[in-house]
């Protein structure tokens, strides 16, 4: 009788365990629900030379917050005329610093947000080989087609690359052989298709880990043009929305800048 008040026993408190397990599973679920209840959505317009960090640090933030950004990638000129005309974008990460401070001076943006996320650097690339010489010397040679451009008018990389291209004295040559693009994005299209044989890029769109993916590259030494400081600022539309501060304090973490630096940005 006694061994089997003492199996009993046993078994009692090892349902009683099954049991408490269950509940605690059943608790943590509901917590892991209530939490995810709580998570919102940001509206990102994104320059178009931040496209494959941002698309990374995207999914991370979701992974570690719960809440989900939408992205728009484009021309920064191009995102401020939409802003303007009332897109109903919550954060903008600019490919220079000039346009969210003219957006918070405008009243479009929220004062006091601002701030810098990358800088970014400029490179001259070609999709084939042996092409683009370390020194950029092949914009000298005119032995190349067409150059392709981010239009200086919508892009700020593409001021940077007229700015080298005076710098270097060789715009009486390579001038007649531009083609613009509306983005940094397009730039890219070009060269990566051939319908132009060389293109002032994002070094982000070309290169991971310090490494340049494909073809041949040169990167422009950050003198021959302005500094590509990036900011990112809340706008006006994203002032009561949760995710999009948590995005904006996101961007200054250390996952998204190990994702920024491993495109070759820096900080």
């Amino acid at each position: 009788m006694s061994v089997f008040v003492y199996t009993f026993a046993i078994l009692f408190l090892n349902s009683e365990v099954v049991v408490r397990k269950n509940v605690l599973a059943v608790c943590l679920g509901w917590f892991g629900v209530l939490s995810m209840s709580h998570a919102g959505e940001v509206t990102v317009a994104v320059a178009a030379n931040f496209t494959a960090p941002m698309q990374k640090i995207a999914k991370a933030f979701e992974q570690d917050t719960g809440h989900k950004a939408q992205l728009a990638f484009g021309a920064t000129g191009k995102f401020y005329a939409q802003i303007k005309n009332g897109a109903p974008f919550a954060v903008l990460l600019a490919a220079d610093d000039e346009t969210p401070a003219r957006l918070e001076r405008e009243g479009l943006a929220i004062a006091g947000t601002r701030l810098t996320y990358a800088t970014g650097r400029l490179a001259l690339w070609s999709k084939q080989a042996n092409v683009v010489d370390d020194k950029g010397e092949v914009l000298r040679s005119n032995s190349f087609n067409k150059l392709a451009i981010a239009d200086p008018k919508l892009a700020p990389y593409g001021i940077a690359a007229m700015e080298v291209i005076h710098k270097l004295g060789v715009q009486g040559s390579v001038i007649p052989k531009l083609v613009q693009g509306e983005s940094i994005g397009q730039t890219y299209q070009f060269v990566s298709t051939e319908n132009a044989q060389l293109g002032f890029v994002a070094l982000s769109q070309i290169s991971v880990d310090g490494r340049i993916t494909q073809g041949s590259a040169w990167v422009v030494p950050q003198h021959l043009h302005t500094p590509l400081k990036q900011d990112a600022v809340l706008l006006n539309a994203g002032k009561d929305n949760a995710a999009a501060h948590a995005l904006l304090k996101y961007l200054q973490g250390d996952t998204a800048k190990a994702i920024i630096t491993s495109y070759g940005y820096a900080l």
